[in-house]
Formats: structure tokens, sequence, C-alpha cells
């Protein structure tokens, strides 16, 4: 920034020349233009300054939108590392299409709803893959931290399969050494889709993890842990992930 006194503003001095009188003003006019040429660059420059330090404007904020039936707000899996896919295929559920009433949630207040978890499939995972981890979580849910139906850890890297109820509470179809978390209720089982009435479509995304490691235990995931605690762990040591996103709303929402 540039700085002017007022001692640098004054006029030229008169010139003390005794020859010429029109040398005398002359000089005065010489002065005063370049008075007027000083002036003006610092005036400029003074602006220039200005309009440097101003902070450009803010945005108007967005409101948040809300969960429409026509598309995915938020995939919380966009957060992650990127890892590498594979094929994850189902019996029960389809990516994009309507839970089955198999797969909601009877527990939760649906009627019809039987909270057999679904059955799934995968292939072409990486070679190196030492165990699978599967959740369930729907990302619509109104917590603020969505809502963890499912979490199944320490599946063999033999294991490519699992069959429709391998959910159930105390189970018996897990392979040997996997085992459940307590999902959001607290309940070590699977629990299906029980929407609130009024709040749209949830997506709930079905995730298996190929994992470089053979147990989660000794990373502090124990049996009562929670799902989040087992998926903080699992993003530094997937290896791929395969996802499917079936959704639910209620049935007394209009389709």
């Amino acid at each position: 920034m540039i700085s002017h006194k007022h001692a640098d503003r004054r006029p030229a001095a008169p010139s003390t020349d005794t020859g010429n009188p029109g040398d005398g003003v002359r000089a005065r006019r010489r002065g005063q233009f370049g008075l007027a040429v000083a002036l003006g660059v610092s005036a400029a420059v003074m602006a220039g300054c200005a309009a440097d330090s101003r902070q450009p404007p803010r945005p108007a904020q967005t409101p948040a939108t809300p969960t429409t039936d026509a598309q995915v707000i938020w995939n919380p899996y966009d957060h992650l590392p990127k890892v590498p896919s594979f094929r994850l295929t189902s019996t029960d559920v389809r990516d994009g299409e309507p839970m089955p009433r198999a797969q909601r949630s009877g527990v939760l207040g649906n009627r019809d709803g039987q909270d057999l978890s679904p059955h799934l499939s995968w292939s072409r995972f990486p070679k190196d893959t030492k165990s699978f981890a599967v959740t369930v979580y729907d990302a619509d849910a109104a917590t603020g931290s969505g809502f963890w139906h499912w979490a199944v850890a320490d599946l063999p890297a033999s294991t490519t399969s699992l069959p429709t109820g391998a959910g159930a509470e105390h189970s018996t179809r897990l392979p040997k050494g996997a085992y459940q978390l307590p999902n959001d209720a607290r309940m070590t089982r699977y629990l299906g889709a029980a929407p609130p009435a009024g709040s749209g479509r949830h997506h709930y995304y079905i995730v298996v993890y190929a994992l470089d490691v053979k147990s989660v235990k000794p990373l502090g995931v124990d049996n009562d842990s929670t799902p989040a605690l087992l998926g903080a762990n699992l993003s530094s040591h997937t290896l791929a992930r395969a996802v499917i996103v079936p959704w639910a709303k209620a049935r007394t929402d209009s389709e």
C-alpha cells in the first residue's frame, strides 16, 4: 500500500529563475500536471488495494434437501477410500428395487415383516483376501448417523455365500469363526427394514467387504462392539467392496 503525506500533495514551488517570465508559468503548470498524475495513480492503487482486501461474497446456503423417491441423496461409501468392486448377487434382494417383505422387520413393527437376512453370494474378489465382513445400513434413518441393521465379522476367506436367514439370533447358519455384532437396536441379529410413516424411501446398503486381515478382533472389534466401530476399522483394511442397495418405504406411504 502506498502512503502519501500532506506534504507530498503540496504544489511545486514557483520557479526562482529570473530569466524568461514564461518559464516560471510553464514550471508551475508542469508541477500541477505532475501532481494530478501522482494523485490519480495514488487513487488507482488505493482502490486496487481495497478491492483485493475484500472477501468474495459467500454463496447463499442451500437448505438440506429431503429424501425423495427419485434419488439417493447421500451415499455414505462415496466418502470412504476408493477400492475395487467385485460381483455380489442375491436371490432375495435386487439393487434399486423394493425390499421384499421377508427382509422387512416384524420386530420393529411391520406386521408382515419376517426379519430374514437376505441370501448373498459373491465372487471375483481379490485373490489375497483373508476374510470378509457384511453390513446392512440404512443411510436415510433420521438419526443423524443412519441405522445399522446387521453386521457380521470374521467370515473366512473360503466363504462365498450366506443363506437366507443366516442373520437369526444365535444363528447356526454362519461359518465357524464368524460372529454377529449388536445392531443399532442392540440386538445381535439381522433387523429388517422398518422406515417410519411419512419418511419416504429409505436406502439399505448391503455391503460385503474383502479384507486383508483374518480377524478384526486384534483391531479391537469384539463381539459387543458397534457396527460403526467395525466400519471404522474396515476402512483401512478393505481390499474391495461390493454393494447392493434395495429400498423400502412405509406401507402407509403412497407408492
